[in-house]
């Protein structure tokens, strides 16, 4: 616990991105809560699952056709002031939203309005992701990456909870406006911010365009079998997502009891079982079953909606949705972590776009269809259909979950020396399972004769090694002398080469092999990358530890 503090107090202790996260926080509570708002103002108004469904398109629709290009005009403009212009025109936006709401005016405007704050955050997200890196620097870039993601999570529970609450104390238009002034603080934090980037040329000189790099993905996961497998079962579970955003409200009014206002609490017990299931989920990717594990998550998932056509008491459904909350992260994680095993490392990124790109959709479809079965049908069906179906249909396709168990296991096999080595070492302490074997499948086997300088101080830092056999001596001069100072001596299981990769710097000491030795080497690229997507950062402490270490020898032999 104590070197997760730390690290986050690392990250903190850059003013510029206090003042974001800040900005992102409230953003982003703000935002939850609006969400529920606006849903509940819709169904108030119109008393119709089908408007229910329409505010969830106006919502996800821009993302889904505007989210590539978000990013391309986030490189385009200086950062910092790109986002305090996307937070006053947010702000703006939600004015005219709760005007609109208060005025009792068309739903359609409404719903424009809606959709044009979706459209400004998809330039603003890519905007934020592109300007931590330049605040707080590579060395505490995986503590700020893992604050950004409480943040995410927590506004999850937080928000609908406060949207869920406002509206019991006030009503929509006052949450709306709540929610301007949430932007209003934002673009005055971002204001404070001094980093500033430089716009980036997009057209990169007249290459690939976006288009063409996104059939690739298109055409990877087309043809591995595995692969669509697996995205099959997130995007199930994002569809079944979307279904929630018309059914629980339609739920909260005619079974709980609870009106319109419950449905943000019921979207907050989801928030709830994504947390309590967070910690175990590296504990369940390490496992070569994922197929079975995943079906189990989905299973998780929808069950609880077909038990909910027999609970009325609100207390029960909210503990219902906190199971399913826990199944769907289960999904959506294990299924991302088993593509990652699937498909070859050059072409994850591309695929991944495509991939999101569809989970979107699914969200979409889900809340088009579900206000259909509701006239069509009833609510009672509708919700055995969505509990019972997929279950249905896991056990139809058994085989498949077979086939991905398979594949995972001999991943697993294959990696397995070079994961041991890896997990093992205090460097990944705190690195999530998927991006471990990811590193792993990426290290390639150094050997090295005895007297073979790996690194030499001075030269750039393009990768990283762990010792497999053998002995390694660690020599390092100041900058006014050439006299070599020993270090350290480094052994099987030991690791050197990171300390340049984290400060994109040259190399500060020599490594001499002191006997025949065999490596792992990691390029320096997959290795940053992994810094930027771990959770948490203990090997950051370790690197500062060593960098310490080796400043102190040189400097007072």
């Amino acid at each position: 616990m104590a070197r997760s503090q730390s690290t986050f107090r690392t990250a903190l202790s850059h003013g510029d991105y206090r003042w974001l996260a800040s900005a992102f926080v409230i953003s982003n509570i703000g935002n939850w809560a609006y969400n529920v708002a606006l849903i509940v103002w819709v169904f108030d108004s119109t008393g119709s699952a089908a408007w229910v469904a329409a505010t969830t398109l106006a919502r996800f629709l821009p993302s889904l056709f505007f989210s590539a290009y978000g990013g391309v005009l986030a490189e385009r403009f200086e950062r910092r002031n790109l986002v305090v212009v996307l937070n006053l025109t947010s702000a703006a936006t939600h004015v005219a939203l709760a005007a609109t709401v208060a005025f009792d005016g068309p739903i359609i405007v409404a719903l424009v309005l809606a959709s044009l704050g979706t459209l400004q955050g998809t330039v603003y997200e890519p905007a934020i992701v592109a300007l931590t890196p330049q605040i707080v620097g590579e060395t505490d870039l995986a503590a700020a990456n893992s604050l950004n993601g409480m943040i995410d999570n927590g506004a999850v529970v937080v928000g609908p909870a406060v949207g869920a609450g406002l509206l019991v104390l006030f009503s929509p238009p006052v949450a709306l406006l709540v929610n301007a002034v949430t932007f209003v603080y934002a673009a005055a934090a971002a204001g404070r911010i001094r980093t500033r980037s430089h716009p980036t040329d997009v057209t990169e000189g007249g290459g690939k365009g976006p288009m063409a790099q996104m059939m690739v993905g298109f055409r990877a996961l087309a043809e591995s079998q595995l692969a669509r497998a697996l995205a099959g079962f997130s995007i199930a579970a994002s569809f079944f997502y979307g279904t929630d955003t018309v059914l629980l409200v339609v739920l909260s009014e005619e079974n709980l009891g609870t009106g319109a206002t419950g449905f943000g609490y019921l979207l907050a017990a989801l928030g709830v079982g994504g947390l309590v299931a967070g910690p175990f989920i590296n504990q369940l990717a390490s496992r070569p079953n994922l197929g079975t594990i995943i079906a189990i998550g989905l299973a998780a998932y929808t069950i609880p909606t077909a038990l909910m056509v027999f609970v009325e008491e609100p207390v029960v459904a909210f503990g219902l949705q906190v199971i399913r909350g826990a199944g769907t992260l289960v999904v959506d994680v294990l299924a991302i972590t088993a593509m990652q095993r699937t498909l070859p490392p050059d072409l994850v990124s591309r695929v991944f776009g495509v991939f999101i790109g569809l989970v979107l959709a699914a969200i979409s479809l889900g809340a088009l269809v579900t206000p259909v079965l509701l006239d069509v049908i009833g609510l009672t069906p509708t919700l055995l259909v969505f509990g019972i179906g997929p279950v249905l249909t896991l056990a139809a396709g058994a085989s498949r979950m077979a086939g991905i168990n398979q594949s995972g296991a001999a991943r697993l096999a294959e990696l397995s020396d070079r994961i041991s080595v890896l997990e093992t070492s205090p460097l990944f302490t705190s690195l999530a399972r998927g991006s471990i074997e990811n590193l792993a499948a990426s290290a390639g086997a150094f050997e090295a004769a005895a007297g073979t300088d790996v690194v030499v101080q001075g030269e750039e830092a393009d990768a990283l090694y762990f010792i497999v056999d053998g002995t390694v001596v660690v020599t390092a001069h100041a900058a006014d002398s050439t006299t070599e100072v020993p270090v350290a001596e480094l052994g099987r299981g030991d690791h050197f080469g990171e300390i340049g990769l984290l400060d994109s710097a040259p190399r500060n000491a020599t490594c001499t092999t002191q006997t025949d030795c065999r490596m792992y080497r990691i390029d320096g690229s997959s290795f940053v990358d992994a810094v930027h997507e771990a959770p948490q950062s203990g090997f950051l402490d370790r690197a500062r530890h060593r960098q310490a270490q080796t400043h102190a020898l040189v400097d007072d032999p």
